[in-house]
């Protein structure tokens, strides 16, 4: 893990190292993050609200206690896992090697089950822009009013709203699929928490339970939201890149780290 420093009220990540916040937090795998002009960004995940931003080589988080460091910040940047170490693994293949040395910066947000699993159903078929807009509304209309916005809504919340309810938030179709998910959650016919402990393929399939969530949605709250690494969300730039960077399918090497390996393509077939 990075050498972590607490002075001044302030969280220090000393010489943080394969962790870009723009790479990390506009990726597309999490939606309540803005950055200002001086690239301070700003987000809420776990009911807490933080600053967090570059300062040199080092990055500084201001508005969290030591203790919501490390009970909260540490594992949702993924601080813990050698990003080092997985680069220099899937760096046998020169094509993979190429898409990580490129999008470097970029680690995995481990979020809120509930959050990501109904984030990604607000995704579907759907642009940046209006996804954060449609979740800024649910928060503000059915979230916890805190410093510095709105927490997300639990499922226990969602699941008691009809979709008439939901009317506000203009979700349109995935209204239904929003209260079916929080509905399922909240009964526990779903329970998100012992899935991160399920087999992939299991996990998979209990997920796909739930109305309107095919294997994209899956495995985004599957590697997004519980913790496996080895899910590689397909959307329309992945399956684009698959077929010209790696003849249809991703090298052994990469398989392990298909997740992350998964981020580092995304960001390279649609920068480089």
């Amino acid at each position: 893990m990075n050498n972590i420093e607490y002075k001044n009220n302030k969280i220090y990540i000393k010489n943080a190292t394969n962790f870009d916040l723009a790479q990390t937090l506009d990726c597309g795998q999490a939606f309540r993050w803005s950055v200002d002009e001086q690239g301070v960004w700003t987000g809420i995940a776990f009911n807490k609200y933080i600053r967090i931003y570059h300062d040199g080589n080092d990055i500084i988080i201001e508005n969290s206690s030591e203790q919501d460091f490390k009970n909260i910040w540490q594992h949702y940047f993924d601080l813990d896992r050698d990003y080092g170490e997985i680069i220099k693994t899937v760096s046998t293949d020169q094509t993979v090697k190429t898409a990580a040395e490129f999008s470097h910066g970029i680690r995995l947000l481990n979020q809120d089950s509930w959050e990501a699993l109904c984030s990604f159903i607000i995704s579907q078929n759907n642009n940046i822009p209006r996804i954060k807009g449609i979740i800024e509304r649910l928060c503000k209309n059915f979230g916890d009013k805190i410093a510095g916005g709105y927490t997300f809504p639990n499922a226990q919340k969602i699941a008691l709203l009809s979709i008439d309810d939901l009317a506000v938030i203009r979700s349109g179709f995935r209204a239904k699929y929003i209260i079916d998910a929080a509905q399922k959650v909240a009964s526990g016919e779903i329970d998100l928490e012992a899935l991160k402990t399920t087999d992939y393929n299991t996990a998979c399939d209990i997920l796909m339970q739930i109305k309107g969530v095919g294997p994209k949605v899956a495995d985004c709250v599957l590697l997004y939201g519980l913790g496996h690494i080895e899910a590689f969300p397909r959307d329309v730039w992945i399956k684009r890149a698959l077929t010209e960077l790696f003849d249809g399918d991703l090298p052994e090497c990469a398989r392990v780290y298909a997740g992350i390996v998964q981020q580092y393509i995304f960001h390279y077939i649609r920068n480089k």
